[in-house]
């Protein structure tokens, strides 16, 4: 069997259907799902990407697209995201690689498959090409497709001390006014995500853009003392 046909029959083989209808209805998705819920999914991926080696980021590329375009449930395109976090793949977390992250949060166009994406794979991305993945995340930040902004905001959730903030308020600057609930959201996130290093710094940015929706001021305080 193909990798895909494989992860498709071991997805139906740990599927709880009646839990199905409930998990489309909650991520108010077009798309079905089997009911696979998120540790057997992960087991699945596990067990089934575990002896998956590549010689070359192509190769890597066309098995997740192949994942990410045949799928006919959800959890399917979950495994293509899973796919992408393989440890064989880090080597290929570069700026080659984001034409096919860009077509998933395009065509996915929801928080779900775009957090991980955003939050996890671009930040290996900004260790191996930082300047490359700088320019691409800026001129995101100013699209007109909402998930490209949101994941411009989001690529730096895992940098802790090693956070350019000139870089990430860069990134928040063109949608710090935006009405868009999901820009708001992630705003507020890659703040309170900074303020667990520098309290003091988002603190200070917040009390200096009055601008910022008060769902951005209220999640990045979130984790300040005694703010709220």
């Amino acid at each position: 069997m193909t990798l895909a046909e494989t992860i498709c029959a071991r997805l139906a083989a740990v599927a709880e259907p009646e839990r199905a209808a409930g998990m489309q209805a909650y991520m108010k998705s077009t798309m079905p799902y089997l009911g696979v819920s998120a540790v057997p999914l992960r087991q699945v991926c596990k067990e089934v990407f575990a002896d998956l080696q590549y010689e070359s980021a192509s190769q890597w590329h066309a098995d997740v697209l192949v994942l990410w375009r045949g799928a006919r449930f959800r959890e399917e395109r979950y495994t293509a995201i899973e796919l992408t976090g393989l440890r064989a793949a880090h080597p290929f977390q570069r700026i080659d690689a984001l034409p096919m992250y860009e077509e998933m949060i395009v065509t996915g166009a929801w928080w779900d498959y775009i957090d991980p994406i955003a939050g996890q794979r671009f930040w290996a991305i900004l260790q191996h090409e930082r300047e490359p993945m700088k320019r691409a995340m800026l001129a995101w930040a100013v699209d007109e497709n909402v998930w490209k902004r949101r994941s411009a905001i989001l690529c730096q959730l895992r940098a802790k001390q090693q956070t350019d903030l000139d870089f990430l308020y860069a990134c928040i600057a063109p949608s710090i006014a935006s009405k868009e609930f999901f820009l708001r959201k992630a705003i507020g996130w890659a703040l309170r995500q900074h303020a667990w290093t520098d309290p003091a710094e988002v603190v200070r940015y917040v009390e200096t853009h009055p601008e910022l929706s008060g769902l951005s001021k209220r999640e990045a305080l979130k984790n300040v003392g005694g703010r709220s």
